[in-house]
């Protein structure tokens, strides 16, 4: 039907209830008069006008541009403002002509003109609603965690789509909703009700829709579910709904994410980003996972141009048509090179003399670079001096570096050379203009090649699930975690410092590949078997945020802390640099510990203990 066509078929519906919300009044008030066909006459004359009127005022009020199918309490209050406004038109109506009837009458005419206005929208809309509900068979049951505004949504959409799962009621811990309805769905108790409302049901599915409660709660109320045996599927937070990444019939399975065993970072970068702001930024290993998220972000806070620096050009092409789609308004380069390609980085930087500069770019696999360390080398250090250099000589304005945990106190080639790669930013530092400063992280999760795709990769094909030690424990993070710490480091940076998010308690990896099986729907060492492989080369069984010698100072951000500058002879790390530098492809893992053990005496201890 067109638009005009279906506009004069609810203007003909709504003339008639006007007029019987008009004529119901004059045959009730004057049924026992005299001469009731006297005042039904006198309203047979005026009735066109005051029609016309009433008719203008529900077009004006886009009564007729509204789908009434999803009719709702913005509707109501237009018709109610409508009906008022011709309500007084009538009133004026009457003042300026003669009108034998009551002028009390308008405001009976006014109740019953919502009355029969507003019920003819509330009756199409239960008609629509029954009849797509008459239309689908009844499939999975569903149990909603959360009866506030997130539930209710989710019950709406479920109720009004054939998708085979049937909303059988909620579960709240607010006191008052108990014993009440939403949506005609009951609350059946708080969350202590939860096993036993799904045995009594038949439950074969759990809806948790609190998006905005902290991960804490949310851990909580998955491990009761969890004891049931159903599926768990949560509700993804409003403002992903909102920035269109996921619609409100995407619930997603539970994420590892959900479950971190502290509450997530938050970090309110319109405070501090406005640095990035008509800005040109350059960001190196654009197409990893940290680089990736920080091309996002970074582009949110209108950078005047964004430069994606990178070797790998199928990375780069992603992000860059992602980009592309997303931010049309801001400028995009891309600049395929190697942070090892000295001439290279020279020419990048003198080409678009970047204000900010994002170095992410570097190799972080500790068992492969275990045995290809000269790779480490050529990346991770001279790679990092090649940037550094190549800022300093374009004026870049702030340079941030991201560095790891396993740089302190490194067992490993990786982290030794991301160690170094501190002490280059430190030492550079103070002998430039620029701002440089390094951030210092633990395990990112969901990141290429993390603990996280392997070990759902296992669980997919049926095990066995492999953990190097029962005893590893590491610190996690989130991708966007860290991209706020990143950012965040740029604001706050004075220049020299290593800044570190505080993590919480390190985690073990045999308990993340526990949780991960149990999310699965499956039970531990009975559906998929987990097995101990041995720690590898360069692998810790903890990892450390700090050293003693280190030590930290707060910010601002009470997550966020500086680790102080370690005191060491300049000259011996230029000559170590030097050193790296000549041996080239033929550094061996025991040279970089040799090296940077005669910068920092800590690391004696792993050298003797590689060499006994």
């Amino acid at each position: 039907m067109n638009i005009f066509r279906r506009i004069i078929i609810l203007m003909a519906c709504d003339a008639l209830l006007l007029n019987l919300a008009m004529a119901v009044p004059v045959i009730i008030r004057f049924y026992s008069s005299q001469n009731p066909l006297n005042y039904i006459q006198y309203y047979i004359i005026f009735a066109p006008l005051i029609t016309l009127i009433y008719i203008t005022f529900f077009y004006l009020f886009n009564l007729y541009n509204s789908v009434w199918a999803y009719a709702s309490m913005g509707e109501l209050v237009a018709i109610i403002q409508a009906v008022t406004l011709g309500s007084l038109g009538t009133i004026a109506l009457t003042y300026f002509s003669y009108w034998p009837l009551p002028r009390s009458m308008v405001v009976t005419q006014w109740a019953f003109t919502i009355i029969l206005i507003g019920g003819s929208r509330l009756a199409w809309r239960v008609y629509v609603e029954h009849g797509k509900a008459s239309g689908c068979q009844e499939g999975r049951r569903a149990l909603i965690i959360g009866a506030g505004d997130a539930g209710a949504m989710v019950a709406r959409e479920l109720k009004g789509h054939c998708n085979n799962i049937l909303p059988v009621g909620f579960i709240d811990d607010d006191l008052n909703k108990q014993r009440l309805t939403v949506l005609g769905l009951p609350v059946l108790g708080t969350r202590e009700a939860i096993t036993q409302v799904v045995k009594r049901l038949n439950i074969d599915l759990i809806i948790i829709a609190m998006p905005s409660v902290n991960s804490g709660v949310i851990r909580e109320m998955v491990e009761i579910c969890r004891k049931t045996g159903v599926e768990i599927k949560i509700l993804p937070g409003m403002y992903q709904i909102i920035n269109g990444h996921v619609s409100i019939n995407h619930l997603r399975p539970v994420q590892l994410e959900d479950l971190l065993h502290r509450e997530a970072v938050r970090v309110d970068l319109e405070e501090v980003a406005g640095y990035l702001k008509g800005e040109t930024v350059l960001i190196t290993g654009a197409g990893g996972s940290i680089g990736s998220e920080l091309c996002r972000q970074v582009a949110l806070y209108k950078p005047k141009k964004l430069i994606l620096f990178g070797h790998g050009e199928n990375s780069i092409h992603k992000i860059w048509l992602e980009l592309q789609d997303k931010f049309k308004e801001i400028s995009l380069e891309i600049e395929i090179a190697d942070v090892r390609d000295k001439p290279k980085v020279n020419h990048i930087f003198d080409k678009h003399r970047p204000g900010v500069v994002f170095h992410a770019a570097a190799h972080k696999h500790v068992p492969l670079m275990e045995m290809h360390p000269d790779e480490a080398v050529k990346t991770n250090v001279i790679g990092t001096l090649n940037v550094s250099d190549a800022a300093d000589r374009a004026g870049v304005k702030v340079f941030v570096m991201i560095s790891t945990d396993k740089a302190v106190n490194p067992s490993s080639v990786m982290g030794a050379t991301k160690q170094m790669a501190e002490l280059i930013i430190q030492h550079r530092n103070g002998v430039s203009d620029t701002v440089f400063t390094a951030v210092r992280f633990g395990n990112v999760l969901g990141s290429n090649g993390s603990v996280v795709p392997i070990f759902q990769q296992q669980i997919a094909k049926g095990g066995p699930v492999t953990v190097t030690h029962p005893e590893m424990k590491r610190y996690f993070m989130t991708i966007p975690e860290a991209v706020q710490l990143v950012i965040q480091a740029g604001a706050m940076a004075q220049g020299g410092e290593v800044f570190i998010l505080d993590m919480g308690e390190p985690v073990k990896i045999v308990d993340l590949a526990k949780d991960m099986i149990k999310f699965s729907g499956l039970v531990p060492d009975k559906d998929i078997h987990i097995t101990f492989t041995g720690i590898r080369p360069g692998e810790k069984l903890f990892e450390e945020l700090l050293t003693t010698e280190e030590g930290s100072r707060t910010t601002k951000h009470k997550r966020i802390f500086i680790a102080k500058p370690l005191l060491v002879d300049l000259s011996a790390l230029e000559q170590c640099i030097i050193e790296l530098f000549r041996k080239g492809h033929r550094c061996k893992r025991e040279d970089v510990f040799v090296m940077l053990a005669s910068i920092i005496p800590a690391l004696k201890r792993y050298q003797k203990e590689r060499v006994g």
